[in-house]
Parts: C-alpha cells; sequence; structure tokens
C-alpha cells in the first residue's frame, strides 16, 4: 500500500508510565499495576459529568481510494464532541476485572472477568453470590498481565451451552479452553474443561488476551508478541509463530478445531494457518462492527505511539507492522519502507506534555440511549483516563478526545442492548452516558 494515507498524531494528557520490564525499558503493559491517577475513582458519582478541557475535535485521518486495507469511511456521524459524557457506576468490589460482555441469549445478564481465575454475573446491577466460573487453580496471574483475560460466548450458547476463555497458565502460558454451562444457567460445569490451544510464552508480559467471535461465526484470538522491548525474536513479522497476530479457528468442526479454508495462508509453506493478521505488538482488545464490517484493533505501543488500525473485517493477510512500525512511525530505523502495511487511522504519543502510555481498545456504539452517536468508536488511555471517539464523516476518519474519565480502564464492553461500558482497575464496572448535545 503507497504510503499516501494522512496520519495525525493525535495529543493526549500525559501522566505515568507504567511498569518496569527487568533489563530493559519503561514497558507499557495491557494491565499495568495500579499507579496514581487524576483522582480517586470515588469522586465520581453516578451521572456525574466529567468535561475535557476542550472538546473541540483534535485531528482527522483522510483516506484516500490508494488504501485497499483501510476502508473509505461513509457514513457520517454527528460529531461526538458536542455531547456532554458521565459514567453511571453500575456495579464495584471487582478483584482487579479484566473483560466484560454480555451472552446473547436474551437474559440481560453481564459477565465480568477477574484477573485472578473467576467470572460472576451481574443481573440487574446485582453481582450473584456464586461465580459463574472459578478457574483460579488454573491460572497463573502473578504478572501485571496475566490472569483470566476474557471470555466469549458462542453465537449459539442459548441453545449449546458453549463458551470459551483465554487465560495464561501457572506456568504463563497462553491457554484457549472451552467450557459449557451446567444445568443451572448461573453456573458453568468445570468438569467440561477442552483445551484448544496452548501457545507458550517467552515473557510475562504482551500476551494479547482477547477472545472474540465475529460476524463469520469464527473465533479471533489476540496475541502479543511474546513480551521484553521491541519484539526481540520479531514475532510480529514471522509467520511461523502465533506470537504478534490475529488467529481465526473454527471451533464448530473438528478436534479441538479446525482451520477455515479461506485462512489466508493456509497451504502455504513455514506459515501457520490459524494466523488472519500479522504485525502486532499486544493486541489487547480489538473489536466488530458488524453493520459496517468492520474490525477495529487497538495495539499497545512501546516507547513513542498508540494506535487504532481499522480495516475491513473480511480482508485476512493483513500486515500491521510491528515491528517495522509504532503507529505511523518508522521504529528503531530512520527510514522504513511501509508499503504493503495497515497504517493506523489514529494514534498518540507518549513524549508530549499532552501524551499517553497504554491504548486500551474499545467498543462501536450500537445502543438505543443515544441513537446519534451509533457507529462511533470509542476507547481510553489506562494512565491518563483520556477518553477519546473514532468516527466516519465523509472520506475521512475523525477523531476526538472527548473527555477525561477518573478511572483506570482496563476494557470496555456491550449489553445486549448495544449500550457501552467501561471498567475499572480498581474494581468498579461503569455505564457511558452521553447528554447535553450542543451545536458547535
Amino acid at each position: 500500500m503507497p504510503y499516501r494515507i494522512w496520519i495525525i498524531v493525535i495529543s493526549l494528557v500525559g501522566l505515568i508510565s507504567c511498569t518496569v520490564v527487568p533489563g530493559s525499558r519503561t514497558d507499557e503493559p495491557s494491565i499495568p499495576p495500579t499507579a496514581p491517577i487524576v483522582a480517586s475513582v470515588a469522586t465520581i458519582q453516578p451521572t456525574t459529568t466529567v468535561t475535557a478541557t476542550s472538546n473541540t475535535l483534535i485531528s482527522s485521518t483522510p483516506v484516500t481510494n490508494e488504501s485497499t486495507s483501510t476502508p473509505v469511511p461513509s457514513m457520517t456521524a454527528i460529531d461526538p464532541a458536542t455531547f456532554d459524557y458521565a459514567l453511571e457506576r453500575i456495579a464495584d468490589g471487582f478483584s482487579h476485572p479484566t473483560h466484560l460482555t454480555h451472552a446473547g441469549d436474551g437474559s440481560g445478564r453481564l459477565f465480568v472477568v477477574e484477573q485472578a481465575g473467576q467470572i460472576w454475573i451481574l443481573h440487574n446491577g446485582k453481582r450473584l453470590s456464586n461465580p459463574f466460573l472459578d478457574i483460579r487453580e488454573r491460572v497463573g496471574s502473578r504478572g501485571n498481565e496475566q490472569g483470566l483475560l476474557s471470555v466469549a460466548f458462542h453465537p449459539q450458547y442459548a441453545a449449546n451451552g458453549r463458551f470459551f476463555v483465554n487465560y495464561t497458565d501457572t506456568r504463563g502460558n497462553t491457554v484457549i479452553a472451552e467450557y459449557r454451562v451446567s444445568n443451572n444457567p448461573d453456573q458453568a460445569d468445570p468438569s467440561s474443561a477442552r483445551v484448544l490451544l496452548r501457545i507458550e510464552q517467552p515473557a510475562a508480559n504482551h500476551n494479547g488476551g482477547l477472545l472474540l467471535f465475529g460476524p463469520d461465526g469464527y473465533l479471533y484470538i489476540g496475541t502479543g508478541d511474546g513480551g521484553g522491548a521491541g519484539d526481540p525474536i520479531n514475532a510480529g513479522q514471522r509467520l511461523d509463530t502465533l506470537l504478534g497476530k490475529l488467529l481465526r479457528i473454527d471451533v464448530d468442526n473438528g478436534q479441538p478445531y479446525t482451520i477455515p479454508p479461506d485462512n489466508p495462508f493456509v497451504g502455504l509453506a513455514d506459515a501457520l494457518p490459524e494466523i488472519w493478521a500479522y504485525g502486532l505488538r499486544n493486541p489487547w482488545r480489538f473489536t466488530f462492527d458488524p453493520v459496517r464490517e468492520l474490525i477495529f484493533i487497538a495495539d499497545v505501543g512501546q516507547n513513542a505511539q498508540e494506535e487504532v488500525n481499522v480495516a475491513s473485517a473480511q480482508a485476512g493477510g493483513l500486515n500491521y507492522g510491528w515491528r517495522l512500525m509504532e503507529g505511523d512511525q518508522c521504529y528503531r530505523s530512520a527510514n522504513c519502507d511501509p508499503t504493503g502495511l495497515v497504517l493506523p487511522v489514529a494514534v498518540y504519543g507518549h513524549d508530549s506534555a499532552t501524551g499517553g502510555c497504554s491504548v486500551t481498545g474499545g467498543e462501536v456504539y450500537r445502543g438505543e440511549r443515544q441513537p446519534l452517536l451509533n457507529g462511533v468508536y470509542f476507547y481510553a488511555d489506562f494512565c491518563t483516563g483520556n477518553l477519546w471517539a473514532l468516527w466516519a464523516d465523509g472520506e475521512s476518519w475523525q477523531h476526538a478526545l472527548i473527555t477525561r474519565v477518573r478511572i483506570q480502564t482496563t476494557s470496555f464492553g456491550l449489553d445486549e442492548a448495544g449500550e457501552l461500558y467501561l471498567l475499572d482497575r480498581a474494581g468498579g464496572v461503569y455505564r457511558l452516558v452521553a447528554s447535553g448535545h450542543r451545536d458547535r
């Protein structure tokens, strides 16, 4: 792909670095340790608006028709920066929550994943007394980025009771396992465990961690580059390792799974057939917008930049650039050839007075409470609390800082109605509330 996509660096409010990897630089983890933030989470009361210093548009990224990997936007959304935003506390008291989702079974329940190895049910704002799943004896969570990292419910969960988890085991290796619900709909059957995939991890950080079923019914798995600073094994660009990738498998056929026949590297020598996309450093969170058939991947950066990528959900074999590039800049080398790489539609830096440190990928809003925001992708920076919006407007992707939340956002999630939630490292579950739309 010719290097004609215009990428504008987005400024953020800088605050802290995160954890130190022994023998290397200060490395931004996906699940950083608890660190100082702007204010205590207790200062955010339900329906209290937290307004950014400026709600003006920060930048836009025009997209040329010569890009085959980043679709040209066509939907025009209302400017999200013309709303006021608040966090409505739904629940708290969780221990290092890492993921929130729903089962798609019409029950209205939310499932909250805790890093140590438990999954809890929230029903009508109340946490049930017993965990849905408890696999703490299987999970290793001593590292900041280790633990039980996500859960994905099968698209036909209401009929088959199947769900899948991504965790690091007691040796630090990634495990993708299937479980089934018991006769009690609020309790999983721990004896139903079936390991689908195990990936050896050379370090404790950069484990990726998200499982997500795509609109095509296949299971997608985000993996980090294996850890350490600068991808020392060049996992991102290698096709003979599952590290630094987006994987795609068929869990409805084969034992323990089969490879979708249209995966891009099927039948190629020295390439693993599970790979759907590569060139990723640590895609802690990604999401699909089935309405527009897009995938949004937020890739945690190294020293300089955080990035958000957008591509067609149907486009396999894409190379997102790491470690050739970090964000929209060459990494290490002063010159690199970006031809054929997917370049991010939004980046923000670490080194300015308005920088960040670790992107937490979000969700596309498709709820009913604020229909004017349908199609807007929201995400955050873990360290600063800056909340961003990315949306399509005519021929460009627009990007704006919309507010600053006083929590450490570890993950986003949606309920069955498409409303958007944020998880706080300190244990809270919040719903994002938008109000007061005003003309610019």
